[in-house]
């Protein structure tokens, strides 16, 4: 009896991780797709095993966990060149685990954009520091995944002189940076980045020479949504086809809309959005304000459904602009994630040269 027992703990003490790969598309199970386990550390995340599920999407992952690992586990599912992720969160089972996945199409279906925000922050020394959000919601069963072509297509500035960060964040994922690839013309660029059903963004940060009062200028290549510009404190916004939503009353950063696609509107003044945010409950209190950093720490935030120039548009822009920033760890509750300047942790991209998959 002992040595039975024996067995069963020795079995249960190699993690054994198994489960279903199902097509949400098709709703039936997934065969061949490409199962892979990773432990996520500070490192990025630890390979461990990678299997491919049988005829009835079944897979089954025995090898055992590096001591120490009392952290979260990442599965990535890969079909159709898209990966698919699935947090286990620490006292999650193990057994049972079920990943959906989705057939890809190159045709662009029921995704869209659905929100389009710019941040402008002109800086005394002459240079424009402009952050941006994608908001793309797919509401159908049918990942779009347009290699060629991007699914994100976005011109620059001469004077950014194709100097971009870009870091993308799917459904269930993690940020991830990602390089864009040159475009047909000049200044312009696509992005390889599958958009899954459900809210993805993709976050981009660039600079360029500019002293005030100036002009800002923009073409949207990829149209969907509302665009809204944000004027920090000591900033403002004249001409185009401007409408101004308001003014947030903790920050007092104004709030505009814009139809494009040309953007073209008159920019004076210095400013930066941070600046009137530091000392908030969003920005991580009197240690942010203290070391002029701001250090956010909150969930991964939800940028879409915002109508007005609320203090819900004005936090999205801060998260958006910090997004790009390090992620300093998972929580395990929630798996809220820190943010703090640095490079970022490519979880995602570094899992993906393992699985082989896109996003």
């Amino acid at each position: 009896m002992r040595i039975a027992v024996l067995f069963a703990f020795a079995a249960l003490a190699h993690a054994a991780v198994d489960g279903t790969v199902t097509n949400s598309s098709t709703g039936k199970p997934q065969a061949g797709a490409t199962v892979t386990l990773f432990q996520p550390t500070n490192q990025g995340p630890q390979f461990i095993d990678s299997v491919k599920t049988d005829a009835q999407g079944h897979f089954q992952i025995t090898k055992e966990v590096p001591a120490g690992g009392a952290g979260p586990l990442l599965l990535q599912a890969v079909y159709a060149g898209v990966q698919y992720n699935k947090m286990l969160p620490p006292g999650t089972p193990t057994a049972g685990v079920e990943i959906p996945v989705f057939e890809s199409s190159k045709r662009q279906g029921d995704a869209k954009v659905d929100q389009h925000m710019i941040l402008l922050e002109p800086a005394a020394g002459g240079t424009l520091q402009v952050s941006e959000s994608y908001v793309f919601k797919n509401d159908g069963k049918t990942t779009w995944n347009d290699p060629d072509n991007g699914t994100l297509q976005f011109e620059l500035p001469a004077g950014a002189q194709g100097k971009v960060e870009v870091n993308a964040l799917a459904p269930g994922g993690l940020p991830i940076r990602k390089a864009p690839d040159p475009g047909p013309r000049p200044n312009t660029f696509k992005l390889d980045f599958p958009i899954k059903p459900g809210e993805s963004r993709v976050d981009l940060q660039w600079s360029m020479p500019f002293n005030t009062p100036g002009v800002f200028e923009e073409r949207v290549l990829t149209k969907g949504g509302l665009t809204r510009v944000v004027a920090p404190v000591g900033v403002t916004f004249k001409g185009g086809d401007l409408k101004d939503l308001g003014q947030e009353p903790r920050t007092k950063a104004t709030v505009f809309s814009t139809n494009g696609p040309d953007i073209k509107f008159d920019v004076q003044g210095t400013g930066a959005l941070n600046e009137g945010a530091t000392d908030s409950p969003a920005s991580g209190g009197g240690d942010g304000a203290a070391s002029g950093q701001p250090a956010l720490s909150m969930n991964l935030p939800k940028l879409y459904n915002l109508t007005n120039g609320s203090a819900d548009i004005i936090t999205t822009m801060l998260a958006v602009k910090w997004v790009l920033l390090s992620v300093l760890g998972m929580l395990a509750v929630g798996f809220a994630l820190l943010y703090r300047k640095g490079n970022p942790i490519d979880a995602d991209q570094k899992a993906s040269k393992n699985a082989g998959g896109r996003g």
